[in-house]
């Protein structure tokens, strides 16, 4: 800074930072603590530049993801696993509910992306299908089909079926209407307020069945089997939903990376060798 430009400093901040002599130019008390909170906010500043170029390339910052559960070595698990130790500063946050709720929390700006079960057509939403798992459905070891290899829908058609409020349960009854309509009786369905694993405990006490996708064989259970349908013509697709708006980095490396995952073959291997 030259002398004419310390002057009009002076004169701008109404200040005087600086004492001039014959031996030279030194700063004043005032100088002085003004260089020091200018320099303060040049580091900031540079903190700040550095943070917003890490945030737009999605090394850091934050991941809300919407979810209908989280199985160990499910493909939905892997997926975040994988992330976060490809991207290891940014903040994952995960909310577990409905598929409904989830697109309501897109849509206020609450999560960044949700995994739902199926391929919902959403107007407002952008829609990717990830993953698929097949279906299969879970009975009580005494059951008298327990032993098969697997079942058809014709052979649950007298069963009653257990499912929930919560998580997937809705898509789950539709499903089971859709694939019982015009069969005599009617399907029996009772709806429980309870997570997945009460879900569960109550098929082995034998309170009914229910149908799962392959990733919750995955989980410890005692007392159940799941059997594989031979008459379900393809596998539960299971996609990514997000808004159009959503510009963040962190969204568009999760989405590329459940790409590479999806390709790579990754899709719920464990769950088919069960």
């Amino acid at each position: 800074m030259n002398l004419t430009d310390s002057r009009t400093l002076e004169e701008h901040l109404g200040v005087r930072l600086f004492e001039r002599s014959t031996r030279g130019v030194r700063l004043t008390e005032a100088g002085r603590v003004f260089v020091e909170r200018v320099s303060v906010g040049v580091d900031q500043l540079d903190y700040a530049v550095k943070t917003a170029g890490m945030a737009a390339s999605g090394e850091c910052g934050r991941l809300r993801i919407g979810i209908h559960a989280l199985i160990p070595r499910s493909f939905l698990a892997e997926l975040i696993e994988q992330y976060r130790e490809v991207h290891p500063g940014i903040e994952v946050e995960i909310t577990e509910g409905t598929a409904r709720d989830a697109v309501m929390k897109l849509r206020a700006n609450r999560l960044d992306v949700a995994f739902v079960a199926g391929a919902p057509e959403l107007p407002d939403c952008h829609t990717r299908p990830i993953w698929t798992e097949p279906l299969v459905a879970a009975l009580p070891e005494r059951h008298p089909l327990a032993a098969e290899p697997a079942i058809t829908w014709a052979d649950l058609a007298g069963d009653t079926f257990l499912v929930r409020y919560g998580g997937t349960g809705p898509q789950v009854h539709d499903h089971i209407l859709l694939r019982l309509a015009g069969r005599w009786p009617a399907p029996s369905i009772q709806r429980f307020d309870v997570g997945r694993g009460t879900l569960l405990s109550m098929v082995g006490q034998g309170f009914g069945i229910t149908i799962v996708g392959a990733a919750t064989s995955l989980l410890p259970t005692t007392g159940i089997v799941f059997l594989p349908f031979a008459d379900e013509p393809e596998p539960i697709p299971f996609s990514a939903v997000w808004l159009p708006c959503n510009r963040n980095a962190t969204l568009r490396n999760m989405l590329a990376l459940a790409r590479r995952m999806s390709h790579s073959g990754d899709s719920l291997q464990l769950a088919r060798e069960q």
